[in-house]
């Protein structure tokens, strides 16, 4: 972290290691004239170039409306205003689990939440990244409904979603994407965020045709 004009910022995204995540993640590295034919390289230079494989959601990400709709805006679409601005904490990390986070808890935990607000909701399991099994906290669909009616921006999470782990179905995501606002997974560090309100910037490569994108996610607050 470092700061800026009386300011903390916070970095909350994962660093990636390539081969070892648990989404798809592969680096080729090439010499420049390996792949520009007529290119000269002058010898023993280091000028490369690199073709990456990966899945649109590994590590820190955000997910559009078109992971779930197929006639839903994809990440190219998301607008700024969704995934920059003013953010909320809401501190759940005492969840365990499997624990659900009830629509009483966000209604009280949540009762700051304003209209336009990115929510990001702090579990504590950034801690358990790569964990295979992964059980985790979970909002109730009557919780989402209820952010979902604050009119809130995009909702994030430092955990690998917002519903039940390996639930055959995912209600929350199709009543969000339903209404154009993203979901934003594997956040990390909100634990150091020392203020309920911080601005946040989590922004994708505006890729067309994209259901998700991995994000460069980072909070400035107060010092």
């Amino acid at each position: 972290m470092i700061a800026l004009d009386k300011k903390r910022i916070v970095d909350l995204t994962r660093v990636l290691t390539p081969g070892q995540e648990k989404f798809k993640l592969e680096l080729h590295t090439y010499f420049v004239d390996e792949l520009l034919p007529g290119f000269h390289r002058p010898e023993g230079q280091w000028y490369i170039l690199q073709e990456w494989e990966m899945s649109s959601h590994i590590g820190t990400h955000v997910e559009s409306p078109y992971h779930h709709v197929k006639e839903g805006g994809d990440v190219s679409s998301l607008g700024l205003e969704r995934l920059m601005g003013e953010a909320v904490v809401l501190d759940f990390h005492h969840k365990q689990g499997g624990e659900a986070i009830t629509l009483a808890e966000m209604q009280t935990v949540g009762a700051s939440v304003r209209p336009g607000d990115i929510v990001l909701v702090h579990t504590g399991f950034d801690a358990h990244y790569g964990d295979l099994p992964y059980n985790r906290p979970y909002l109730t669909l009557d919780a989402i409904q209820w952010l979902a009616d604050r009119k809130i921006a995009s909702v994030g999470i430092d955990a690998s979603g917002i519903e039940v782990y390996q639930g055959e179905e995912q209600p929350g995501h199709l009543l969000l994407f339903g209404l154009g606002i993203p979901i934003m997974e594997e956040l990390a560090n909100l634990g150091q965020l020392h203020h309920e309100r911080v601005f946040f910037i989590g922004l994708p490569l505006p890729i067309r045709g994209a259901d998700s994108c991995p994000i460069r996610a980072v909070a400035i607050e107060e010092v």
